[in-house]
């Protein structure tokens, strides 16, 4: 194969499906979804995959790359590579596949409604802005978490949901663990409810592999560690 033609073995088809190899142009620069792209552009139109901002806003066109949960649009082929002429682009994990590289995502929503990651405030239109000390203790508690683009690699790396398919995975947790830090929402102690279960942070093994590959470097790690010294204090103290 010539140097400047790379390789891509692309997943087709749905959860039985099987990967196609496909000679895309090799060229400098290329992203992952670039080849992507290449391959529905001017190989397969019926190739489908997501995609929208291209630059690491959206979350949207994350793909386990030589098997490795990774948002496309930033991660440069030479990065993954290493010396091959042969890349493999696959759907994430643990989400069921519609088609190609297109996986469904209700289920990764669904638990962060579980987890109760929806703001319940008390003011209303004609209240005045509410004001949070960027400094206060909470607030930096939360920074980081607020960054989740809900992009779901956290998700698909996640091997206690690959295990424990109920568990309400990274995402939803870090999620609310933002919210049980904002001083402005009022629904903490439900939110804690639903995240102390079976299903919640206190299944998590403290791998880390969330935190190892997150694309915005948060730490859902973190975040699940500190909702279960919440709950276990509160547990303790009969408040929970």
């Amino acid at each position: 194969m010539a140097a400047d033609v790379l390789k891509a073995k692309v997943w087709r088809g749905a959860d039985q499906g099987s990967f196609e190899v496909y000679e895309v142009p090799r060229r400098a620069s290329q992203t992952v979804l670039d080849v992507v792209t290449y391959v529905q552009r001017h190989i397969d139109h019926t190739l489908s995959y997501r995609f929208s901002c291209r630059v690491g806003m959206c979350g949207s066109c994350a793909m386990n790359v030589n098997g490795i949960a990774r948002w496309t649009c930033r991660t440069h082929v030479s990065k993954v590579l290493k010396g091959r002429s042969e890349i493999e682009i696959a759907p994430l994990s643990n989400l069921p596949v519609i088609k190609d590289l297109a996986t469904d995502m209700t289920t990764f929503f669904d638990k962060w409604a579980r987890a109760k990651g929806q703001f319940h405030g008390s003011k209303t239109r004609h209240d005045d802005f509410a004001r949070v000390d960027p400094a206060s203790k909470e607030r930096v508690a939360a920074a980081d978490g607020t960054e989740c683009i809900g992009c779901g690699v956290c998700y698909s790396v996640c091997d206690v949901v690959t295990w424990k398919p109920d568990f309400l995975g990274p995402a939803a947790l870090n999620r609310a663990w933002t919210l049980v830090n904002d001083v402005r929402d009022v629904a903490v102690k439900e939110r804690l409810e639903a995240v102390s279960g079976d299903a919640g942070c206190h299944s998590c093994h403290t791998q880390g592999s969330c935190t190892e590959r997150c694309p915005k470097h948060i730490a859902p790690s973190f975040s699940i560690a500190g909702l279960k010294v919440l709950t276990a204090s509160l547990a303790v103290k009969g408040d929970l």
